[in-house]
This record gives structure tokens, C-alpha cells and sequence, in this order.
């Protein structure tokens, strides 16, 4: 089994042993054109993409050279991970050439969260648990931190909606559970994330509820209001109203 880590520090474990760490990158372009060829691997990525990525305000005149000494220096470093793993090269393309089942950790928590919910919506909040936690665990994590590229902004921000979503699964689990508290810190740890998220919002609602105060749950209801008027200047919706009702009956 090969894994590759792209959150926390770039690494990538092969037979149980580390056999790429993120210290052997030369630099930013090496790490950042890894990663994208990992998530990308799917298919070929013309050379122009990699520069654009690289150089996104504007190629030197020898960004061919420099693209292709990068490339070389990642081929290298593949060939620690295992036999056909390379980098392929043809036709003005690149493509990280890796086994059908390697594991890639932004991948594992996509796929985690996606069966959470799914066993949330079955009604099986227990088996939920295990892969919430999986997802939160690697969201949390920070993608190529230092990394100011357009790119890893944006797979930021999915690790960021991924992580709300676990953490939501959680409260959930916590709440299905009897364990309010619980659901409280991980309601709160969402909303730390999107201030504006009002699911969250009605999760922390009921957890206060649930843990015998539901004073603090219309408070954090009263939050949310004011929250939304003075930002926005709208209105919680229909169904945060509904569930602030809930709790003043």
C-alpha cells in the first residue's frame, strides 16, 4: 500500500516506511507541482497548465527549462516509492503514473465524510462516527501551508467544507449518543470555521437543549439573528426559526 500525505507535511509511505518526506523537496515549485500532479494523476497535464500554476503572473522565457529540471528532480524522487512509479512525459504532458489503490489523504476525506453522511441519513449515527472522525482529523490538517498559489487556496477551502461537514456528523453522532457537551465543542469548532453556517448553528441550539439549557440555546439563536442582520441583513431561515420555537416551548 502506498500513501501519500499532502496535509500536514508532505510525505509519502511506501511498505510501512516513509519513503519521500517533505524535507527532500528542493523548494515551493517541487511541493507544489507534487501535489498537483498527485491530485490530478487521473489524467495528462499539458506543461502550460503546470507552468500557469507555477509562474501565474507570467512564465520567465526559460520557463520550459526550469519546468522540465522540476519535473526531472520529482521523476527522481518517484523512484523510491516503487517499481512503475514515475512521472510520464509525452506529447507536452505530464502525468504521475501511480497504482489504482494508493491512498491520498485529501482523497480519504472526501470519501470519509461522504459515508458519514450517508450513514447519518440511513439513521445509523454510530457507524458515522468513525469515518467523521477520519475526515475531520485530516481536514484540520494545513495544505502546503505557506503555499499562496490560487490552487492550493481553493483546496483549502474544500478541506475547510469538509471539515464543517465532519465536525457536524460529530455533533450529530454526539447528540444521537446522549453526549450533548460533546456536540456543543464540535457545533462551536464548525461554526469557528463558517461563522455564517446555520445548520451548525441549529446543531448547537439543540445540543444546548439537550444538555438541559435551553436558555443558552435561544441566546446562541439570538446570536445568530443579529449575526445575519447587521452582516448580511437578512433573517434566519425557516427552519433555525423553527427549531429556536422548539426550544421556547
Amino acid at each position: 500500500m502506498i500513501r501519500i500525505y499532502l496535509t500536514g507535511r508532505i510525505a509519502v509511505e511506501s511498505g510501512g516506511e516513509i519513503v519521500i518526506r517533505e524535507s527532500q523537496f528542493r523548494g515551493r515549485q517541487d511541493r507544489l507541482t507534487f501535489a498537483y500532479l498527485v491530485i490530478e494523476r487521473s489524467r495528462p497535464v499539458p506543461r502550460e497548465e503546470l507552468a500557469m500554476l507555477l509562474w501565474p503572473e507570467g512564465a520567465p522565457a526559460a520557463w520550459s527549462t526550469a519546468l522540465s529540471a522540476v519535473v526531472s528532480r520529482l521523476r527522481s524522487q518517484s523512484t523510491a516509492i516503487g517499481d512503475g512509479v514515475t512521472i510520464t512525459r509525452g506529447y507536452g504532458q505530464h502525468q504521475f503514473a501511480l497504482p489504482a489503490d494508493v491512498w491520498v489523504d485529501v482523497e480519504a476525506a472526501a470519501y470519509a465524510i461522504d459515508g458519514a453522511e450517508g450513514a447519518i441519513r440511513a439513521g445509523n449515527a454510530r457507524n458515522a462516527f468513525g469515518p467523521a472522525t477520519v475526515a475531520a482529523t485530516i481536514a484540520r490538517r494545513p495544505f502546503l501551508a505557506g503555499d499562496e498559489s490560487a490552487w492550493a487556496s481553493r483546496e483549502r477551502e474544500k478541506l475547510a467544507r469538509c471539515r464543517v461537514r465532519a465536525l457536524e456528523c460529530q455533533a450529530q453522532v454526539w447528540l444521537a449518543g446522549g453526549e450533548p457537551a460533546l456536540a456543543v465543542e464540535a457545533a462551536q469548532e464548525a461554526l469557528s470555521v463558517e461563522p455564517y453556517r446555520e445548520s451548525a448553528y441549529r446543531l448547537l441550539m439543540r445540543s444546548h437543549a439537550q444538555s438541559g439549557n435551553p436558555a443558552e440555546g435561544v441566546r446562541t439563536y439570538q446570536d445568530l439573528r443579529g449575526l445575519l442582520m447587521s452582516e448580511l441583513g437578512t433573517d434566519p431561515s425557516k427552519e433555525t426559526e423553527a427549531v429556536y420555537l422548539e426550544l421556547l416551548t
